[in-house]
């Protein structure tokens, strides 16, 4: 983040390049916004999103009223040297309306919706349910149930049609967000487990 230098980028004829604010974790863009030279130096100093306001025509400091800060993991610039990718841990909503992006649903990772409906279930236990039954009868059934799948995974990869194991993956996985839910546990924090392994 620190080699970038401001001398390499093509600033447009207001002194602004756009920043694209992608999720370090899912990939998920979470906004589009403008940096003049002041705030990206502070984004860099602080390690924390600043922006130019065009509207306001001030600096603005991402969560400073909201406390929806973003945590800068890197800052790259693409190949024309005109526009930013900024990959940030988000701390809240990217939105001024609550939601995650400024894009709309479709922006979102499937991975993240299925969260978000499973979340819904524990908390709303509608009635039919399946995943609100799970938590209805708690820890050890939803144990079980992750046990069961895993065993059927490991069977299904014995058989030669790879639709039965595609079935069961999924019903493990599945399985796994229930249980990560049930013991609130993000799967964001898996994935960070498992980039902070890929790059030791």
């Amino acid at each position: 983040m620190d080699r970038l230098k401001t001398a390499e980028i093509n600033w447009n004829t207001e002194g602004l390049i756009p920043a694209v604010i992608q999720d370090y974790l899912t990939g998920q863009v979470l906004m589009v916004a403008y940096m003049d030279e002041e705030a990206l130096q502070r984004t860099v100093e602080t390690g924390e999103t600043w922006f130019w306001s065009r509207s306001r025509k001030e600096l603005w400091h991402k969560g400073s009223t909201s406390g929806n800060i973003q945590k800068v993991i890197n800052v790259g610039l693409d190949c024309d040297r005109d526009t930013l990718l900024i990959e940030v841990e988000p701390r809240g909503p990217a939105c001024h309306l609550g939601t995650d992006s400024c894009f709309n649903e479709d922006s979102s990772t499937f991975l993240d919706s299925l969260q978000r409906v499973i979340k819904e279930r524990k908390q709303e236990r509608p009635e039919g349910s399946y995943t609100a039954y799970l938590f209805e009868r708690g820890l050890d059934k939803i144990l079980k149930k992750v046990g069961e799948e895993a065993a059927e995974v490991i069977i299904a990869a014995k058989n030669p049609d790879p639709k039965e194991l595609i079935r069961e993956s999924a019903d493990l996985l599945y399985h796994l967000l229930v249980l990560l839910e049930e013991r609130q546990i993000a799967f964001r924090d898996v994935l960070g487990e498992l980039k902070d392994r890929r790059n030791r």
